[in-house]
């Protein structure tokens, strides 16, 4: 029966191992194109999921330094945002909602979004990324009708 387990478990493996080459890049692909099955994941995090001091402070400075260009759609710069946030997560920094929605209001250009900024800071009891989400969304579509 164990050998049948192992058949099992190496064909699942390989299986993983397979998905996953098919949805990388090529210049990743050259990096782990040597790898087996069961070193992949480790060379794939070795690789990009550094969890030094040096990407760690890139992360959050990126996270700090983002802004809204007026030429991208909120969609975009939406995706951007939560790109960096998941980066973070990744290397275990943890972005609060609270702290996640305040970064995207100072995100966005004072001339264009200042009534939009007072609106949601002032007047409430908490701010949550959804809420800052979901106005954001409806002033785009207000600007768009």
């Amino acid at each position: 029966m164990e050998d049948k387990d192992a058949g099992f478990t190496f064909e699942l493996l390989e299986k993983a191992h397979s998905a996953i080459i098919l949805s990388l890049g090529d210049k990743v692909l050259l990096e782990v194109s040597k790898e087996s099955a069961a070193s992949f994941w480790k060379k794939l995090d070795q690789l990009y999921m550094k969890k030094s001091l040096a990407n760690r402070l890139f992360l959050k400075h990126k996270l700090y330094a983002f802004k809204l260009s007026l030429e991208r759609s909120i969609e975009n710069y939406f995706n951007d945002f939560n790109k960096i946030i998941l980066d973070l997560e990744n290397i275990i920094v943890k972005v609060e909602d609270e702290d996640q929605g305040i970064i995207l209001l100072n995100s966005l250009p004072i001339n264009a979004y200042e009534h939009f900024v007072d609106t949601m800071m002032h007047g409430r009891n908490y701010l949550t990324l959804d809420e800052v989400h979901s106005a954001l969304m409806s002033k785009e579509l207000m600007k768009k009708s």
